[in-house]
């Protein structure tokens, strides 16, 4: 596999593209390892969705959505395989697994320095072509898409943040406290490797990496989405009004009636609304 920077392909499924009847050639879907810029490989997959190219190669213009997904989660995983089908009427779309998740290397780091897997999947969208870039986190993925859009601002047109939790170490539900144990206990971490396909790191954050209501200030002037449920069980909607407040006037929030905790609580009507609002930010 290559050794290259952050973002450039170590493998790739990619084919040449065939032509139109017009001769402006058609990318097709796309899997790739990508090397991040501390040297773990991320499994990434390109699905060109809606997204029309030129005769030289150049995307329409029509937005990349890159997708964060949640702790547990994985490229493969249905439920992340349905947001990328969702989002496909809209653009472009780019899914990959965190590190220690699914096919990608390391360890789970639970939110820190995810945000380096996330910027080699946002550089690996910038080399397809594509001008403009939209970043969509769920719930860890949501946290995600915060701190990277505020630690490498520009790189991103667009940030939707569902499902996040406003500030670290928050216990205050069932789930959060359950989630603790399986992240910071050896026989926690051993049931997220064999019971949820999840290898997590067994060291304490050392610094303990700036917070997402921290980093939301630093995100402007890019256009924020903050969407949570009225119903989620993980964190109360303390969390998105914090993050909202943070942000100001730079900042829209969605409180959705009845709606859980993240991308299997997210509808169709959602995703629906959360792809026209990229597309009409991300220019």
């Amino acid at each position: 596999m290559s050794s290259g920077p952050a973002g450039h392909v170590a493998r790739s499924t990619d084919r040449p593209h065939p032509e139109t009847a017009t001769g402006a050639p058609v990318r097709r879907p796309s899997r790739t390892f990508l090397r991040t810029s501390d040297g773990v490989t991320i499994d990434a997959v390109y699905d060109p969705g809606a997204a029309v190219y030129d005769a030289s190669g150049t995307p329409s213009a029509h937005p990349v959505f890159v997708v964060a997904h949640g702790f547990t989660g994985a490229v493969d995983r249905p439920h992340v395989r349905r947001v990328a089908q969702a989002f496909a009427p809209y653009g472009a779309v780019v899914t990959f697994s965190f590190r220690g998740h699914g096919a990608s290397g390391g360890r789970s780091t639970v939110g820190d320095r995810e945000v380096l897997d996330l910027a080699a999947a946002v550089r690996w969208a910038r080399e397809l072509g594509h001008a403009r870039v939209g970043t969509v986190g769920f719930s860890m993925g949501g946290s995600v898409v915060l701190r990277h859009a505020a630690l490498h601002p520009r790189e991103t047109d667009a940030v939707v943040s569902v499902s996040a939790p406003a500030r670290w170490y928050y216990r205050g539900t069932a789930p959060m406290r359950r989630l603790h144990w399986l992240v910071m206990r050896p026989e926690g971490r051993i049931v997220g490797r064999y019971g949820f396909g999840t290898r997590i790191h067994h060291r304490d954050w050392n610094p303990v990496p700036l917070s997402p209501v921290e980093a939301v200030p630093r995100i402007a002037p890019t256009p924020l989405l903050i969407v949570h449920g009225e119903a989620d069980g993980y964190f109360p909607v303390d969390h998105p009004r914090m993050l909202a407040a943070a942000a100001g006037d730079q900042g829209e929030l969605w409180l959705e009636p009845g709606m859980g905790h993240a991308e299997h609580a997210a509808g169709d009507d959602l995703l629906a609304r959360i792809g026209e609002w990229v597309k009409g930010r991300a220019g």
